[in-house]
């Protein structure tokens, strides 16, 4: 029987006699994310299988069969059962499981591990970004047959744009080059050359055989000439991102404020980085408030200390404003706040990246609006080439400037990536479409800040009596859009009311000059629109705006730019065939023939409204009867 056989098995006799003991020892062991990666039949799942294999974190059936009969368990025997496993981990990928990560969890006497075994082909970049977004280590494998291929080259800078500071060079299959010293050396100095231009500055190689088991968790005969640790022992030393995560400032990003009664209200997260103590002095962010910590409280009772990767809720001296997606920090070292970066963006949506419309940023506990400027390069991960992109498709990784509808709290990916890490998520969908890093607050950002006024939007509605609103009408080309809001004006002119009316058509001769009729051009030039249309509504006035605006996340971006109840969509329904059937201008005979692209209903979509406040039917309804009908729904105004 093998020491690692005989420990297994004493734990499985102090499962059985003292668990609380057990729990107790497992509770205080550190835990080691890492993942496998390198190209398609380099090994990964035969090296995982057996890691699971020689720690005997295997299937119960296969532990019964080994404390019945120990005394068979030889060689023969160990290949039997690494086999089936590996055979199993096989059966897994056949099935499709491995393609979206496959993830294990092993343990020895000195750490518990878990592995993301990432698929190899590059159309899943997406996969390989999600296995390492979390990832302390990677293992990054190459056949010594084959040495250095793209996509040790791809998964390479994907680690090191991920933030993974710990890289194992894994050189396998050294036992079918019959454990060459000079091939093992000759693929190291390949791999620290590419290395080397991509800043990764350090890396673990070692030679090993995932199949025969050679430097896996022992040294191996076979390679008497390498002199470093196994892979085992790599693994079971090597400093964790939670240690390292210690030694920074304190951040606590705050989940939701914690009120069981009047006299006890505690703000609870997940730390990300550095410790506290009470008596600390915190900052809250982005508010720049400042308290002293009164008390540190968990589940089990209060703490003297908490440190990174623990759960908390703390309690502060002094009544502060701080809800869910403010950042409790160290008070003289805090993080900063921006609305504008520079990011590293990792689109994962089979739909492309749609330039300027808005999206959801999920980063930490916040949840901001976003929107996304044409890229300033493509990625070539392949040869690291920074290639002229408009948009980003599936699996594409670019270089882009990122505007939030307000300030967030962030850190540079580099030094927190909590606080640098985010996702987008389409708004119509709820999808996450893409993943991405925040590099740096772009310098326009630190120099413009908003300039309080003492007139307020109340005062400007006051004076003029009467509620601010804006009338969004949508529809179709040729609907009555202009003509029913010309109408609708008139009447509340009549009333007395102050108002102005925004066309498409007279914005383009102007303001929107500069924009063409591309899904992106239409985004601007709603986007644009939305923030004139705000500025007259903080001006109190009643605006009226007819636009096509064929896409509900822009209709939906404005509405998010006002305060609730103030956006009114008013849906022009009108069918199409009757829309083409006025054709005033004579555009859908154009774009029939094929002289106007990009038009919608045509051969660009219209998204029709879900749930518009008001409808009108013009097929049913004259403009006159529209107009009413629209100044009866929206009176009074005050």
């Amino acid at each position: 029987m093998t020491d690692q056989t005989q420990s297994n098995f004493q734990t499985e006799a102090l499962i059985a006699d003292d668990i609380d003991a057990y729990l107790e020892a497992q509770q205080h062991k550190s835990m080691l994310r890492f993942i496998t990666c390198g190209s398609v039949d380099d090994g990964k799942s035969t090296l995982i299988g057996r890691l699971l294999y020689d720690s005997k974190m295997i299937f119960e059936d296969q532990l019964d069969a080994l404390e019945s009969d120990s005394k068979k368990v030889g060689t023969q025997g160990q290949e039997i059962d690494f086999a089936l496993l590996v055979d199993g981990l096989a059966a897994e990928r056949e099935q499709g499981i491995t393609i979206d990560v496959a993830y294990r969890f092993f343990a020895t006497e000195k750490r518990k591990f878990i592995v993301a075994d990432c698929p190899g082909h590059e159309q899943y970049t997406r996969n390989m970004v999600t296995g390492a977004s979390t990832a302390d280590l990677a293992i990054i494998l190459i056949d010594a047959r084959k040495g250095v291929l793209v996509q040790t080259r791809r998964h390479s800078f994907l680690c090191k744009l991920l933030g993974i500071r710990n890289i194992v060079l894994a050189v396998n299959k050294m036992d079918l080059v019959d454990y060459d010293q000079p091939t093992f050396e000759h693929i190291v100095a390949d791999y620290r050359a590419f290395a080397n231009e991509i800043g990764i500055e350090d890396f673990t190689a070692i030679p090993i055989s995932g199949l025969a088991g050679d430097n896996i968790t022992t040294n191996s005969e076979a390679t008497s000439w390498y002199e470093g640790p196994t892979l085992i022992d790599h693994l079971e030393t090597v400093e964790v991102s939670s240690a390292v995560n210690r030694e920074k400032p304190f951040r606590l990003p705050v989940q939701w404020v914690n009120r069981p009664n009047l006299d006890f209200r505690g703000f609870s997260g997940l730390v990300s980085s550095g410790t506290v103590r009470p008596g600390d002095e915190l900052r809250v962010l982005p508010s720049g408030k400042t308290s002293k910590v009164k008390s540190i409280v968990t589940f089990e009772g209060e703490l003297e200390e908490g440190f990174a990767g623990q759960s908390l809720t703390i309690t502060l001296e002094d009544e502060v404003d701080c809800s869910r997606g403010d950042v409790l920090a160290t008070a003289d070292a805090p993080p900063e706040v921006s609305d504008q970066f520079e990011t590293s963006i990792v689109w994962m949506d089979d739909e492309d990246l749609t330039v300027g419309r808005s999206y959801w940023l999920k980063l930490g506990t916040q949840m901001v609006s976003a929107t996304v400027q044409a890229p300033k390069y493509e990625i070539n991960v392949n040869t690291m080439e920074h290639l002229a992109a408009k948009t980003l498709q599936l699996n594409s990784i670019g270089v882009a400037e990122l505007t939030t509808d307000r300030p967030i709290v962030f850190e540079p990916y580099e030094k927190n990536r909590t606080l640098g890490g985010f996702i987008l998520i389409d708004k119509m969908t709820n999808r996450t479409v893409a993943a991405g890093m925040l590099h740096f607050s772009l310098r326009r950002a630190q120099n413009v800040h908003w300039q309080a006024t003492d007139i307020t939007r109340e005062a400007h509605a006051n004076l003029k009596n009467q509620a601010p609103r804006v009338l969004w009408f949508t529809g179709l080309s040729g609907s009555g859009k202009s003509t029913i809001a010309n109408e609708v004006e008139k009447r509340l002119n009549l009333m007395n009311r102050h108002t102005f009316l925004l066309d498409g058509d007279n914005i383009r001769h102007g303001l929107n000059k500069d924009l063409g009729f591309t899904d992106t051009d239409r985004i601007e030039n709603i986007r644009r629109i939305g923030e004139v249309a705000k500025l007259m509504a903080d001006a109190g006035l009643v605006v009226l705006t007819a636009f096509i605006s064929p896409f509900r996340a822009e209709r939906r971006m404005v509405r998010d730019m006002l305060p609730e109840g103030e956006f009114i969509e008013v849906f022009v329904d009108t069918p199409l065939e009757v829309a083409e059937e006025r054709d005033v201008k004579g555009l859908y005979k154009k774009a029939r023939a094929g002289d106007l692209k990009n038009f919608t209903g045509i051969d660009s979509p219209y998204e029709e409204p879900e749930n518009a406040e008001i409808r009108v039917n013009t097929v049913e309804m004259t403009a006159e009867e529209a107009a009413a009908y629209i100044v009866d729904q929206i009176m009074p105004l005050r």
